[in-house]
């Protein structure tokens, strides 16, 4: 019997609350085996591939990420005219789906995560677009050694996450100073008597609630308030042709300028002027949905300055990474029903999560997740390094006859110049109030969207999403 891997079953069970971290995570493409010819993404025919057209406008959106879209949408449904500024040449941001491998595969945001009363589920359901409930417990893990692990061994390690973590959750009631989330499991671990091996597989298991659902450490992530979003209930489902279809579907009938980079946003009373890599464009209002890292970046500048409470926000507030490694072989040669994939390797966060695409798409198709200090340190290595280490462990669970993948996709989102990151997360001393003072408008001019100004819903499409359309209704 397979075993089942539950820990976002028993996430929502404990009350830990999720941010859906993996709903966020994107980067820079390699694909070295790629002919030119299969050049992957294809722009919805709507977008322009210049600017050509006006500069002036009711509002300016800066960034054509869902949150930029659900805002233009918004107001130009409203009657308002309105220019959507994108410096990549594409649209999406963090949602990004690349078919350079033969299919498509989504390097951003891959699930609706909880369908019921989630508007991404009507957005889907308006535009379309085919969803697969992914089964989280339809799973198999195995030691470090290769060998599988049994159903009992697996409900020991989770039902010691659960008693430690008791006492964790009491801590974060009880205690008078926040600390780091990793400072709390110390104290409580070093009140219990655990083997090497139990305190690895308790790493094993931590690093499975944090780095690959907040895209950060637990010494990273605020004790009080690491868990303070909500969750929409139902399953889970992902896009087996791309979640491109919803962002293509907002984009539609839009003016969004591709390949126009900001640099600096002017404002005042009398409106908002735009310097762009294109020249300047002004509008009565703009929305700025640059994500978190660019902003912590400072990569454009505000005349005047942001106010003090919200670059204490920006500052206080951490950005997360989570990166992908696709890989596509010339055949199956793992079990192809099983979805989940864990892996307890000897060094925590290498290649201990994998999700099989074949159920899906019914493609010969693995993909891994490397999140927190493990996703940043990935991007520090080759392609063939990484591809090395991905095949290592391939070959321990699955044995050393399994080919070669026949091509890949990586992605460095901590590496990309316009997010330097995934998505959000509260560290130690800062809490959901700085995602409020985020999305605060300045001056009755300035508005803010994005993951990182959704106080209930950070990390996620829908945070993101709805952030966008309360930015422009609060505008109008």
């Amino acid at each position: 019997m397979k075993k089942k891997i539950t820990r976002r079953d028993f996430l929502k069970a404990a009350s830990i609350g999720t941010a859906s971290a993996i709903a966020l995570s994107c980067g820079l493409i390699e694909t070295p085996h790629l002919p030119p010819t299969e050049e992957p993404d294809t722009m919805p025919t709507n977008i322009p591939q210049s600017d050509t057209g006006p500069r002036e406008a009711d509002v300016i959106i800066l960034g054509a990420g869902i949150s930029g879209l659900a805002a233009a949408r918004t107001l130009v449904d409203s009657g308002l005219s309105v220019i959507v500024l994108e410096a990549r040449d594409r649209i999406g941001g963090r949602m990004w789906t690349n078919s350079s491998l033969g299919l498509p595969l989504d390097l951003g945001a891959s699930w609706i995560h909880g369908v019921k009363g989630n508007p991404i589920t009507d957005l889907a359901k308006e535009f379309g677009a085919e969803t697969v409930v992914t089964d989280y417990e339809n799973g198999v893990l195995y030691d470090f050694d290769g060998r599988e692990m049994s159903d009992e061994e697996y409900a020991d390690i989770e039902q010691m996450f659960k008693s430690i973590y008791a006492e964790v959750e009491v801590m974060q009631e009880d205690t008078d100073n926040d600390m780091s989330l990793q400072q709390a499991f110390d104290k409580v671990v070093s009140r219990w008597s655990l083997s090497n091996e139990e305190l690895h597989q308790l790493s094993f298991y931590i690093q499975q609630e944090t780095a690959l659902e907040y895209g950060a450490d637990p010494d990273d992530l605020s004790l009080w308030e690491w868990d303070q979003d909500e969750v929409f209930g139902g399953k889970d489902v992902v896009f087996p042709q791309g979640y491109n279809q919803i962002t293509d579907g907002l984009a539609k009938g839009l003016d969004i300028r591709l390949n126009v980079k900001v640099t600096a946003v002017s404002y005042g009373a009398d409106g908002v002027d735009v310097e762009t890599s294109s020249g300047l464009f002004s509008g009565d209002q703009a929305v700025v949905t640059f994500p978190l890292g660019v902003l912590k970046q400072a990569a454009v500048k505000f005349d005047p300055p942001l106010p003090a409470s919200k670059q204490s926000a920006i500052d206080r507030l951490n950005m997360g990474v989570l990166n992908k490694v696709y890989l596509k072989f010339p055949a199956v040669f793992w079990d192809e029903e099983i979805e989940m994939i864990g892996y307890l390797g000897e060094e925590v966060g290498e290649w201990c999560d994998w999700l099989n695409f074949a159920p899906y798409v019914d493609q010969p198709v693995l993909m891994a997740f490397h999140g927190g200090s493990k996703g940043f340190a990935l991007e520090e290595l080759s392609d063939d390094e990484i591809i090395a280490g991905a095949m290592k462990t391939l070959r321990v669970i699955y044995g050393d006859g399994i080919p070669e993948p026949e091509s890949f996709i990586i992605t460095r989102w901590g590496k990309d110049p316009f997010a330097f990151g995934a998505y959000s997360h509260i560290p130690p001393f800062s809490s959901g109030k700085d995602y409020d003072l985020l999305a605060e408008p300045v001056d009755d001019v300035l508005y803010f969207a994005g993951e990182a100004t959704s106080r209930k819903y950070p990390a996620t499409v829908h945070g993101a999403y709805l952030s966008g359309i309360a930015a422009a209704e609060e505008m109008m």
